[in-house]
């Protein structure tokens, strides 16, 4: 699996309605800490197929980024059935993330 590009137009049914849990990954294309957890997400998606992984880039979704309160990247929000579970900011390194997706 790979990391899908998140925006307000699929959000809701990426995000919102997964029967999955979803990493959301808010970061940007300036940020250096976002830069290096980029290639994270990606080989921890390639890893653990129970959640799916979604990055949006609070430049191009100011509006997603707003109406989830993130004013500081990279921020990683994980949602289970719709609702925001855990909210870490800064970088993380890989086993710290798998051990919040729930110890895969």
């Amino acid at each position: 699996m790979s990391v899908i590009n998140g925006s307000k137009d699929n959000f809701d049914s990426e995000v919102l309605k997964s029967e999955k849990k979803v990493l959301v990954d808010f970061n940007a294309t300036w940020c250096g800490p976002c830069k290096m957890l980029a290639p994270v997400i990606e080989e921890i998606s390639d890893e653990v197929k129970d959640v799916k992984f979604v990055s949006v880039d609070v430049d191009d979704e100011e509006e997603l980024a707003e109406e989830y309160g993130v004013s500081t990247i990279p921020c990683l929000v994980l949602f289970d059935n719709g609702k925001e579970v855990s909210r870490n900011i800064g970088f993380m390194p890989k086993d710290e993330i798998k051990s919040i997706l729930g110890g895969k």
